[in-house]
């Protein structure tokens, strides 16, 4: 290797190449999980809240193969096929009958972060019974939120680790590749928003928009030991025109190339989407130029 890489935010050096090499050689015939767990233990490889970071570890190992640096075992479980669903459930029935009128006509919703609690499953049904892209279970770091009236769950929404490269998006902060492999983490992707079906509440979307961000910065915090600083989403344009969005201040800077939003082989064609962004402190750019 003729120079460092920085991949998922950690230096390789020539001596981290030397101890994945023996390390595959001598036990890589366990799987890339046990590798992935003994270079995490061997590096005291953590997240901000000292989690360590295995998954991230894999994908590490993973880009070190596609460079042709390493050779890794093959998966002791199959892969998932494309297109591959989490199978979910609703824990409960849901209240179906029409609640339609005015917002401030009703009773004020309330937005419940359920990461870590029993309503999880109540989040995870719900996006995989009524959303069009369905339930997808996320990696790294993730919350999610249910709105509820009352008891009655209205919609629900999902933040997880922002996209690896979006062109428009890299543009408007002035990422060079250094700044943005360092300073990712600061950016979160609102991935999943749901409105249930036959919840008809003008305003609704662009209310808990408005109130989700307010309080996204804090929740991240708590759970992840770092600060957030923006959230991106995408809106697929052929479907959606992303009124909500717009209504609560979000910024449409461009649109994807049609690829997936971690897809760095130029090989998964995708609908193209509005890409846009929200800040959630007044120096975004400067915090996403830390060095």
């Amino acid at each position: 290797m003729e120079m460092d890489l920085h991949i998922r935010g950690r230096l390789i050096t020539p001596e981290d190449l030397a101890l994945i090499r023996q390390l595959l050689a001598t036990e890589g015939h366990l799987g890339r999980t046990h590798l992935s767990q003994r270079l995490c233990r061997l590096w005291d490889f953590r997240q901000a809240n000292g989690a360590y970071r295995e998954i991230a570890c894999r994908d590490l190992l993973r880009q070190l193969e596609a460079r042709g640096l390493i050779t890794l075992p093959p998966p002791l479980k199959a892969a998932r096929k494309p297109g591959y669903r989490n199978p979910t459930a609703l824990p409960l029935p849901l209240d179906t009958t029409l609640l339609e009128g005015r917002l401030d006509h009703f009773p004020t919703p309330t937005l419940a972060l359920v990461s870590r609690t029993p309503h999880e499953k109540l989040h995870n049904g719900l996006i995989g019974a009524h959303h069009y892209l369905g339930y997808t279970q996320g990696t790294g770091e993730q919350l999610k939120y249910v709105v509820f009236a009352e008891t009655r769950p209205l919609a629900a929404i999902g933040f997880s680790a922002a996209a690896w490269r979006v062109a428009c998006r890299d543009r408007f902060l002035g990422w060079n590749d250094e700044a943005r492999q360092k300073n990712l983490p600061v950016l979160v992707n609102n991935h999943r928003f749901l409105i249930l079906p036959g919840i008809n509440l003008t305003n609704l979307a662009s209310w808990i928009l408005a109130h989700m961000t307010r309080r996204l910065r804090h929740d991240w915090q708590r759970l992840y030991a770092h600060e957030i600083v923006l959230v991106e989403t995408f809106v697929e344009k052929e479907r959606f025109f992303g009124t909500c969005y717009r209504a609560a201040n979000w910024q449409c800077v461009g649109e994807t190339v049609g690829r997936g939003r971690n897809d760095r082989t130029s090989t998964a064609a995708l609908p193209i989407k509005q890409v846009y962004l929200f800040p959630l402190v007044k120096n975004f750019r400067a915090r996403c130029q830390t060095q």
